[in-house]
C-alpha cells in the first residue's frame, strides 16, 4: 500500500472539519462515515474493562453514539498531528474540554494527555478510510473533571445520566479476555511494524 502524504493530509483536514461539525450539532455519528466497513475502533478504561467496536455499524451505534451519550457540548480539540506516510498511520493529540465554565469562567477539562491514533487505508473505490482506531486518555482526571462539574451543580442531566451506567454493561465493553480485536491494532499486534526484534526468552 502506498498513501502520499498530499492524500493523508486531505483526508485529515476533512476529519477535522468533521469533527467541528459533530460538536456544533452534538450529533457524533456522521463521523463513522470515514470508516472502512470493517474497521476496529477501541480504547481501555481498565485492565479489565476494554471498548471495542467492530465495522462501521458498530462504531456508529456505539463509539459516536452511546458512549458519547452525556458528553452534548464537549470538545476534542486537537493540539498537534504526526503523519506516518510511509505506514498509512495519523497520529492525534487532543484535548477534551467540557464547554462547562467554572466559578472563575475557565473552562473544565480533561488533564493529562489524550489522543486518537488512525490507520489509513483505500477502499475498493480508492478512497482512504480509517482501517482502525485506538485512544487514550487519564481514567483519573477524567473522573476528577466530572465529579468537580457534579460538586459544583454544573453536571447537566446527561452527564449525570451518563455517570450512573454500570459501564461493562454497556454495548462494547469487554473483558481483556473477550476482546474481539486486540488492545494494539491488528497489523501492529501481528508484528508488522516492529522496528526491533523481541529479547531472547
Amino acid at each position: 500500500m502506498t498513501v502520499s502524504r498530499a492524500e493523508l493530509e486531505r483526508l485529515w483536514a476533512g476529519w477535522l472539519a468533521a469533527n467541528r461539525e459533530a460538536e456544533r450539532s452534538r450529533d457524533w455519528s456522521p463521523l463513522a462515515d470515514f470508516y472502512a466497513p470493517d474497521a476496529t475502533y477501541g480504547w481501555m478504561y481498565s485492565p479489565d474493562d476494554h471498548f471495542m467496536a467492530v465495522g462501521r455499524d458498530q462504531i456508529r451505534q456505539w463509539a459516536l453514539g452511546t458512549e458519547m451519550a452525556g458528553l452534548e457540548g464537549w470538545h476534542y480539540d486537537y493540539q498537534a498531528t504526526v503523519i506516518d506516510e510511509s505506514n498509512g498511520m495519523i497520529v492525534g493529540f487532543w484535548k477534551q474540554r467540557s464547554g462547562i465554565p467554572d466559578d472563575e469562567g475557565r473552562e473544565y477539562e480533561i488533564l493529562g494527555i489524550g489522543g486518537s491514533w488512525f490507520g489509513v487505508e483505500p477502499d475498493d473505490a480508492g478512497d482512504l478510510r480509517f482501517a482502525w482506531q485506538r485512544d487514550w486518555f487519564d481514567l483519573g482526571s477524567t473522573a476528577h473533571t466530572f465529579l468537580s462539574i457534579v460538586s459544583a451543580g454544573k453536571a447537566p442531566q446527561g452527564l449525570r445520566d451518563r455517570m450512573k451506567v454500570d459501564g461493562k454493561s454497556a454495548p462494547g465493553h469487554f473483558s481483556a479476555a473477550g476482546l474481539p480485536s486486540t488492545v494494539w491494532p491488528p497489523p501492529v499486534e501481528a508484528g508488522r511494524y516492529r522496528a526491533h526484534e523481541e529479547p531472547d526468552a
